[in-house]
């Protein structure tokens, strides 16, 4: 047998693989899946098997390619193991991460006026948490005083995924010349010293204490949408007093609000965030649903607050629906005769 045969049936065999490769391109790449169609995918395709001598069986290609993609335990995975190696996975990130900057000494948290740790301690240890939640006795959750008023309140919570600045919202605040507080944590006082600063000297807001790691505040470690809480007075007392103090450097005087990581918190330590001179702060409407809320939904939460309502938001996630919501309920609430203004709670 001459060489002509065997070579002229590579060529013709490696002309239908490529038109094969071709046609599965496509159908993957409509479909949307495959490391190729994936947005950020880091994997690459790999490349086609090159053609056996072998005449290959022939293919039946749809004229359409399905309009469902493959399930996706068939899907291509980028950068998939060797088959000879066990993956290991990576080390699960904490709930809570510690603070990028060592906090001051509990002597350093001590403020004028307040009491220190160790008088804390000792009022508090053994007593009972009482009742535990998101509305406790001796938390405000509602304005006093009457009138037409409500509070527009915006916490900055900090941490990994929420040391943002939703500069959006804030203008358009000061633009409409709409009162509002803000509750600022210590790690994004950390991350946004310039516009912490900003809103501590604008006079249309007030801020308030968000707390130094954004955690639940008990006395007897409960834990809130899976953050474990403080687990003593002595842990609730500095939960408060290092955000405390480091309000007290951007003020120039004490914050007279507290509303802790999650708002959870149980009857004890409202009792402490009391004794150190501040207002254990709620909530009556959930106006952003933690900054998960489209616009349209955070209209008609916050279009929705009768007088005298707390409404809480988000001001640390630029680009959710809190913005422009907010902006859109202030002409209803304006419309009802309603005015948002300080808290003024006692």
């Amino acid at each position: 047998m001459s060489n002509v045969e065997p070579h002229g049936r590579n060529r013709r065999n490696a002309k239908i693989g490529r038109r094969l490769f071709a046609l599965a391109t496509v159908a993957v790449a409509l479909n949307g899946c495959g490391p190729a169609a994936r947005s950020g995918a880091t994997g690459t395709a790999a490349a086609p098997a090159a053609p056996s001598t072998a005449a290959p069986p022939v293919a039946t290609v749809p004229a359409k390619p399905p309009t469902a993609a493959p399930p996706a335990a068939e899907r291509p995975l980028p950068d998939s193991p060797a088959p000879d190696r066990v993956p290991v996975p990576p080390a699960a990130e904490p709930t809570v991460p510690p603070v990028t900057e060592r906090p001051p000494s509990p002597a350093a948290t001590g403020l004028p006026g307040a009491p220190a740790k160790d008088r804390i301690v000792a009022d508090f240890t053994g007593k009972a948490p009482g009742t535990w939640g998101l509305f406790v006795p001796g938390t405000a959750t509602k304005l006093t005083g009457g009138g037409r008023r409500i509070a527009l309140t915006f916490d900055c919570c900090g941490g990994p995924g929420g040391n943002g600045v939703d500069q959006e919202l804030i203008d358009m605040l000061q633009r409409t010349r709409t009162r509002a507080t803000f509750f600022l944590n210590f790690r994004w006082i950390q991350a946004n010293p310039g516009a912490a600063k900003s809103l501590a000297e604008n006079p249309l807001f007030e801020v308030g204490n968000h707390g130094t790691k954004h955690i639940p505040l008990s006395v007897s470690g409960r834990s809130a949408y899976g953050i474990q809480g403080t687990a003593s007075p002595s842990e609730v007392y500095e939960e408060i007093m290092v955000n405390q103090a480091a309000l007290h450097r951007l003020t120039g005087k004490p914050v007279r609000y507290f509303r802790p990581g999650t708002a959870y918190l149980d009857e004890a330590s409202a009792a402490i965030v009391r004794q150190l001179g501040m207002v254990p702060v709620s909530f009556s409407v959930n106006g952003d649903g933690g900054a998960t809320y489209p616009a349209p939904a955070v209209v008609g939460e916050v279009a929705a607050a009768k007088a005298g309502d707390i409404i809480i938001a988000h001001a640390n996630h630029p680009g959710c629906g809190t913005a422009a919501g907010v902006a859109q309920a202030l002409t209803a609430l304006k419309a009802d005769g309603l005015k948002p203004g300080r808290l003024n709670l006692k």
